[in-house]
């Protein structure tokens, strides 16, 4: 029998030492990632290697606005890899609008989350969020894109944010200048972000992911 603990992120647990989610969707693994299982729960092991949501946790995040019931927009989708931790955290009555430039990957996500109801798949370009704006508010804006106006993009989505909603985004600073050293990237986004949200904390995701700075934020 697993060794399961909670951990101080709700809905993220602490499996024989590894980081893992409660599957709403048991039976089925989104990128043949490990499962555990207690009496007829299965437990999805989480790998920081490949979902930079869980390598911030990995580093030691302090803001979590994960939890039951809530409304996410994510934008960057791919595959649906965090998405499909993101899904067995806020349960089969949150929601996930779930936003993906690409039709090979947005096939993917559609086959891979096709039984987890709270996954909305929405074939959009992020830089143009009056496409969706079905999506009305969401209580979390969470963005991993690779773009030169990464900032831009998460700015012109917060229109679906709520004031006081948290939003998240992993800058990845050699898709937007490999001219320039990280670091002032990072300062030049800081900037930016911080003319639209409160910065609540940032740190790099090294060496889990070179070249990434994470930053959680506040809409003002």
């Amino acid at each position: 029998m697993a060794n399961i603990k909670n951990t101080k992120y709700y809905g993220v647990y602490n499996v024989d030492g590894k980081l893992a989610t409660l599957s709403i969707d048991p039976g089925a693994r989104i990128h043949g990632e490990a499962i555990m299982r207690d009496g007829n729960k299965e437990y999805r092991v989480w790998d920081p290697n490949r979902s930079k949501l869980c390598a911030a946790i990995k580093k030691g995040m302090k803001t979590w606005p994960f939890k039951k019931d809530i409304k996410v927009l994510y934008l960057g989708a791919a595959s649906g890899v965090t998405v499909s931790f993101i899904s067995d955290i806020i349960g089969e009555n949150g929601k996930i609008f779930a936003v993906e430039f690409s039709p090979n990957s947005m096939r993917d996500l559609v086959l891979r989350c096709e039984n987890r109801k709270n996954v909305w798949p929405i074939l959009a370009d992020a830089r143009l969020p009056e496409k969706y704006g079905f999506v009305n508010e969401v209580d979390v804006l969470f963005e991993d894109v690779a773009q030169p106006d990464q900032e831009r993009i998460l700015i012109e989505n917060a229109r679906y944010l709520k004031r006081g909603g948290v939003a998240m985004i992993a800058v990845k600073s050699q898709s937007i200048d490999v001219r320039l050293k990280p670091r002032e990237i990072y300062k030049k986004v800081l900037d930016s972000l911080a003319r639209n949200f409160e910065i609540l904390e940032r740190f790099e995701l090294d060496p889990f992911e070179k070249h990434h700075l994470f930053v959680a934020m506040r809409k003002k």
